[in-house]
């Protein structure tokens, strides 16, 4: 079996290969032909669209994956069945999970590149498209979100109302300090800047009210610097941040955003989630794809090529409704991220049944 175990695993890798250069190409083309006429109205240098292309094809990897492994493993699987080595393979006596052993020794290859890609490749490749879809597709901004509210110490809570990228300003600024549910003290002030000198916060006509036992005290002033743990940076993150963090990043900034108690932390952790959970689809869909097309059928393999794709498409239905699910607030984000996989791995387990012996 070891002869024919390279030949499989060689011939999956392969066709792997080619499916997945294939449809990146024809997703390219078309992607493209779409954006040709914004290329030429924006004067987009052509350095740039070739550089905006190598990582729309890292991203569009990642994302049909689920598609190009079946269809690579129902393609070999269906061709061995329809030349008999199947039946001849398990009439020497090797057992169906013995004949898996390659194929799923190729999944876990894939997987684990996959993986590789996920945690510290396909992050850069993202903010590379995100960054080229801003400079040359969208019109700039000139401003954040307006209305963030920030947790910028333990017991310090920050808002401003709208902050401006260009002269790294921010107005309606208000720190605040709460203990035990108390307002303590409450900081306003016009307008907020930072000064790349200094890496600090200065502040322009500010009112400071202390809250105390038996009094109040108040004070004001033109300006006061002042050490928060915010940077504008935090003020002007994409939408799809999280996904432009390599793995070690991504942790980091959990880290810190749950320091500062803040709203979106969940998108982050579920998409720490997704990129442990992303690599077992390709063990999980391979196991499927070899029970599917291990029976020899009269019309071939396009039949099962078919049912490969309507199911591949299925499972990238589901994970996209359960990421949903997860960043909307479900009870157990990690358990509707990793729902796709369980659902499909269960199937795998009743189809099992079905295989030839």
């Amino acid at each position: 079996m070891k002869l024919l175990d390279k030949l499989i695993i060689k011939d999956f890798l392969k066709t792997y290969f080619f499916v997945v250069v294939m449809l990146i190409l024809v997703v390219l083309v078309l992607d493209f032909t779409e954006k040709n006429d914004a290329y030429i109205r924006n004067d987009v240098p052509s350095a740039e669209i070739f550089k905006y292309m190598a990582n729309y094809g890292l991203y569009l990897n990642n994302l049909l994956t689920p598609i190009t492994v079946f269809i690579s493993v129902i393609f070999i699987t269906s061709k061995m069945a329809g030349r008999t080595e199947i039946i001849a393979i398990l009439s020497s006596g090797v057992s169906f999970m013995r004949m898996l052993r390659p194929f799923l020794f190729a999944a876990i290859m894939i997987g684990g590149a996959s993986f590789l890609l996920n945690g510290w490749v396909l992050p850069g490749a993202t903010a590379g498209v995100t960054e080229f879809r801003i400079n040359y597709l969208e019109k700039e901004k000139t401003s954040s979100e307006g209305n963030v509210h920030i947790r910028v110490g333990e017991e310090s809570y920050a808002y401003i109302g709208r902050f401006y990228n260009s002269s790294l300003t921010g107005f309606s600024f208000t720190l605040e300090t709460i203990k035990d549910g108390e307002l303590l003290a409450k900081l306003s002030a016009d307008n907020i800047e930072w000064d790349t000198a200094k890496n600090t916060w200065t502040i322009h006509n500010w009112r400071l009210r202390e809250l105390k036992e038996m009094k109040e005290d108040y004070s004001y002033g033109d300006e006061l610097d002042t050490m928060l743990s915010i940077r504008p940076e935090d003020f002007d993150l994409p939408p799809n941040h999280h996904e432009t963090l390599k793995l070690p990043e991504l942790g980091k900034q959990i880290k810190v955003l749950e320091a500062r108690g803040a709203d979106n932390v969940g998108f982050y952790k579920i998409e720490r989630y997704v990129r442990f959970m992303s690599p077992f689809a390709a063990i999980i869909l391979t196991f499927i794809g070899v029970i599917m097309s291990a029976k020899k059928t009269r019309g071939g393999s396009g039949f099962q090529i078919a049912m490969g794709f309507l199911l591949a498409f299925i499972y990238i239905i589901l994970f996209i409704l359960s990421r949903t699910f997860a960043e909307n607030g479900a009870a157990y984000p990690i358990l509707a991220v990793w729902m796709p996989n369980i659902i499909f791995a269960v199937t795998g387990l009743l189809l099992y049944k079905t295989v030839p012996r």
